[in-house]
């Protein structure tokens, strides 16, 4: 698979805890992803975090959060970025998506030709 210099990421704040259809909602964003062809996804976990509710979520010792922030970040074309967010749009309850231009500098399955 190739991309264009030009792409889209598409960047989804949500919550450790959030679940949809049994899993956990990260990982269901994820298996989407890869169900509809995208180019990659990853999921990062943040250690500190506040959302629309202003709840502040932590990873502190003291004050250990159940429900860390999580980012799911996805790169490839406008088209499938777009075709992509109905798909996910209702199964996020609370949370936020973004989605930005990017320049692709590369995109490698680490299997190069000599």
């Amino acid at each position: 698979m190739t991309l264009p210099d030009e792409g889209k990421l598409l960047r989804i704040f949500i919550g450790e805890s959030d679940k949809h259809e049994g899993l956990p909602l990260f990982e269901w964003i994820v298996r989407k992803a890869r169900e509809q062809g995208l180019a990659g996804a990853t999921v990062l976990r943040g250690l500190e975090g506040f959302g629309a509710q202003s709840r502040l979520h932590t990873a502190k010792i003291l004050r250990l959060s159940s429900d860390l922030p999580v980012i799911i970040e996805i790169v490839d074309t406008e088209e499938k970025i777009e075709t992509f967010l109905p798909l996910i749009d209702e199964a996020i309850d609370e949370g936020l998506a973004t989605v930005a231009k990017v320049a692709v500098w590369f995109y490698q399955s680490g299997t190069h030709k000599s």
